[in-house]
């Protein structure tokens, strides 16, 4: 089989301007990149993205597979990404069977910058078993801990989403975006390209909410645990019900809330209870 002919067009992640503070001076600062890149698939325009542009080539590869119209990195002939005229092509050797059935319907997703799902994803009923991955109290809040030595554009520029593949206590892979469909779809991409599987003691992470988009890509991964700093959606609940993800939300600190946990989450390291505030009437005064 031919090799995977695949371009190498990274960016850099931000850049610089000049901007006045608040006792009118001025300064630069660096703030996030955001560049537009137009996906075609086989000569066929199927979206255009929003991105850093900090890793194209495994953008496009992950939306690609996460909106089901990628079956096989094998069916892959090449990708080519050229920032001159912010397109991506891809060549592949097949295409799904209902292609045109699938980009009629698209659901646009509340993603930053708006996401889009084809084919009526949300309505899956059934994905690949996915595995009842166990996590400890103890060792969600050390993962939390290694997690804040990465964020380098968001520390630098703000205005991104992070996303991250962990294994257990390690961060295997940490992606930023300006949304964090595109960081999940990264992650993805980078999986396929290297051709590595996802594991029984994976977890995902991202900064992001849990909305029904995140948890069908999580699961289309092969991962069972979601952990977020932030809330959680209906509808991501809904999926997660229904595939067997286990959320865990607002995860800061000593802080969560876990959702579908049941007996996979241990509590073997519960933080103090903080003291209870009486009220006047509650002591008689």
């Amino acid at each position: 089989m031919t090799a995977l002919q695949l371009s190498r067009a990274r960016l850099p992640a931000t850049t610089t301007i000049d901007v006045m503070d608040a006792y009118g001076d001025m300064r630069q600062q660096a703030i996030a990149a955001e560049r537009a890149l137009t996906v075609y698939l086989n000569k066929r325009e199927i979206v255009t993205l929003m991105t850093l542009g900090d890793d194209p080539e495994a953008l496009v590869v992950g939306y690609l597979r996460n909106q089901g119209l990628l079956h096989s990195v094998d069916d892959l002939i090449a990708v080519q990404v050229d920032w001159e005229v912010e397109a991506a092509a891809v060549v592949t050797r097949r295409l799904p069977a209902d292609l045109e059935a699938r980009l009629g319907h698209r659901t646009v997703t509340t993603g930053c910058g708006q996401g889009t799902v084809f084919g009526n994803l949300l309505a899956q009923t059934a994905l690949t078993t996915l595995p009842a991955t166990m996590l400890t109290q103890s060792d969600l809040y050390q993962l939390l801990l290694h997690l804040n030595a990465y964020n380098d554009t968001y520390r630098s520029a703000g205005a991104v989403h992070g996303c991250a593949l962990c294994r257990q206590t390690d961060v295997l892979d940490f992606v930023e975006d300006v949304g964090r469909h595109n960081a999940v779809d990264t992650l993805a991409g980078r999986q396929w390209l290297q051709q590595t599987a996802s594991s029984d003691a994976d977890i995902f992470y991202t900064t992001g909410r849990l909305t029904s988009e995140m948890v069908l890509k999580v699961a289309q991964m092969g991962i069972s645990v979601l952990v977020s700093r932030s809330g959680v959606t209906q509808k991501g609940v809904e999926l997660a019900e229904r595939f067997g993800v286990m959320l865990i939300a607002r995860a800061k600190g000593k802080q969560f809330q876990a959702i579908n946990a049941g007996a996979r989450l241990a509590l073997d390291s519960p933080p103090p209870r903080p003291p209870t505030v009486r009220t006047s009437k509650e002591a008689g005064v």
